[in-house]
């Protein structure tokens, strides 16, 4: 029975304060399209959420590129977390593409995280077909212990207490496949998101599409471009996993239509059912399995 106080202490420490929660993707939009939609309704309760790219975004197109295009990323950055409403979109510069998990960039984001107080972390899995997205996910696994060490990075207080870090959903199944330990009902925020994706119009409408071989389709008129990126960013590719998860947090009888998934990484503090409920306040008043 020792257990329970610590819990119930804990579940009100954080139910007296704001959440800080911190997004980490390797481009300036990565954390816009995997959560998005929950960190507009965490903004909404007000818990103060980040987004970070680890990169500046300047190799991110097939007519632009260098510094240029960086600006214009980082302005499209600035006004996706307006749109969203979130408290901040640091964009760090790294160059794109040639990200590498090296010890000057975890001080980088050893540093991010100490200096936003984070109760959560969020990030890209290490098996990903971008070498980005592969090395952030290294980055931050290599910084979740050592935002608790005071030697390391003494710059920059410690953590007293280690962050919960989690993963951005991915569909890449070698060596392992995402698992969808938490799962979030995003249908009240879609629009919201789809606002704030629609803001980084270097790549939604040009990039992307080109990689994709799909420029064609994009319509040039700005409202029906929008509603041809609402039915890019669908959930055509929800898994069985996926919908046992949702059924999980949210009962056999709600049927998903916009959802953003997470898996709890085995660095960090591992959150009990109980305390993810406290962390995702939107969970809150779902019926429990």
């Amino acid at each position: 029975m020792r257990f329970l106080l610590p819990l119930a202490l804990l579940a009100a420490s954080l139910a007296a304060q704001p959440l800080r929660i911190i997004a980490i993707g390797a481009h300036p939009d990565d954390c816009d399209i995997k959560f998005g939609g929950t960190a507009v309704m965490l903004a909404k309760m007000g818990h103060q959420v980040k987004f970070v790219s680890v990169t500046n975004g300047d190799a991110g197109h097939h007519e632009m590129g260098g510094q240029v295009l960086a600006n214009r990323r980082r302005a499209e950055a600035k006004e996706s977390a307006r749109r969203l409403g979130i408290a901040e979109y640091e964009v760090m510069e790294n160059h794109d593409g040639e990200l590498t998990p090296s010890l000057d960039v975890r001080r980088q984001i050893i540093r991010a995280i100490r200096q936003w107080k984070a109760d959560i972390v969020i990030t890209h899995r290490t098996n990903d077909y971008h070498p980005d997205h592969r090395n952030t996910g290294i980055l931050i696994q290599d910084a979740a212990y050592m935002v608790q060490v005071p030697n390391v990075v003494s710059d920059t207080p410690p953590l007293r207490r280690n962050p919960v870090f989690l993963y951005f959903s991915d569909y890449f199944q070698r060596p392992n496949p995402f698992r969808p330990d938490i799962v979030i009902d995003i249908a009240d925020a879609f629009e919201q998101k789809l606002n704030g994706l629609d803001a980084h119009v270097s790549q939604f409408y040009e990039w992307l599409p080109w990689v994709s071989g799909v420029s064609a389709e994009v319509p040039k008129d700005p409202a029906a471009r929008k509603d041809w990126l609402r039915q890019q960013r669908t959930n055509a590719r929800l898994n069985d996993s996926t919908k046992a998860a949702f059924e999980k947090w949210y009962g056999p009888n709600k049927t998903p239509k916009y959802l953003e998934a997470f898996e709890i990484c085995e660095y960090g503090r591992q959150p009990t059912e109980a305390e993810i409920r406290q962390l995702f306040p939107m969970l809150k008043t779902m019926p429990k399995k």
